[in-house]
């Protein structure tokens, strides 16, 4: 019997988080486990919540309470200080794409605009639950606009204050495009010990705190190419 991907929901909208999980519930192998219609709630339901969500799809835009914010962002950091194993995937519209950057900086495995068809929403789960992120070319061409006009520097200059070797780089690269522990290993011709040990690395030396950050970092560094 094939494993069940359970889910999370936090989201106010009451129409698109039922249609959502409407649309959830259609596929045989993703289970919601568990609801909130705002960020308050969300560590209570946790708690309550059996079995806990393996990935959370969360609203960045959550309403007040009593005049007091608790917004996506607050949430993925008070997810992730208790449930570090949750997979967060941010919900959001076009309009929110400076907040891409500093949500994957803050531990969230990845961003999905809310008018995304079907297709892209199994995608993403699918992708942060085995691979660990989800960014797709638009969030990356988000990412690189928001540095851009911050004139965002690169981490590390070419000497290498931070040393990555040509192999890190490499797997980096592989990692970035979506590809699998798996995939990795078979396309490097090196076993899949070998690329966990790599991947533990990168994410020590780039003080990443997940796949996400490990594409952030990239990124900032042009280490990949976008467009």
């Amino acid at each position: 019997m094939q494993k069940k991907i359970h889910i999370g929901l936090v989201e106010d909208q009451h129409l698109f988080r039922e249609g959502l999980k409407s649309l959830l519930s259609s596929w045989e192998d993703f289970e919601v486990v568990m609801e909130s219609e705002d960020g308050f709630s969300v560590m209570d339901k946790l708690d309550k919540s059996s079995p806990k969500p393996d990935v959370l799809l969360l609203d960045l835009s959550l309403p007040q309470k009593d005049g007091e914010d608790f917004d996506g962002i607050a949430v993925t950091d008070a997810v992730l200080e208790i449930y570090p194993d949750i997979k967060i995937l941010i919900l959001s519209v076009h309009n929110d794409d400076g907040f891409i950057a500093e949500l994957i900086e803050r531990g969230a495995h990845g961003y999905l605009v809310k008018d995304s068809d079907p297709d892209e929403v199994r995608e993403a789960i699918l992708s942060v639950y085995s691979k660990g992120s989800y960014i797709n070319q638009r969030a990356l061409l988000a990412i690189q606009k928001r540095m851009n006009h911050r004139g965002k520097k690169p981490s590390f200059h070419k000497g290498g204050e931070i040393p990555l070797t040509k192999r890190e780089v490499e797997v980096l690269q592989l990692v970035c495009q979506q590809m699998t522990t798996g995939e990795i290993a078979e396309k490097l011709f090196i076993s899949m010990k070998t690329v966990d040990g790599h991947r533990n690395n990168l994410l020590q030396k780039t003080h990443s705190r997940n796949v996400a950050g490990l594409v952030l970092y990239a990124l900032k560094n042009n280490l990949i190419e976008v467009g």
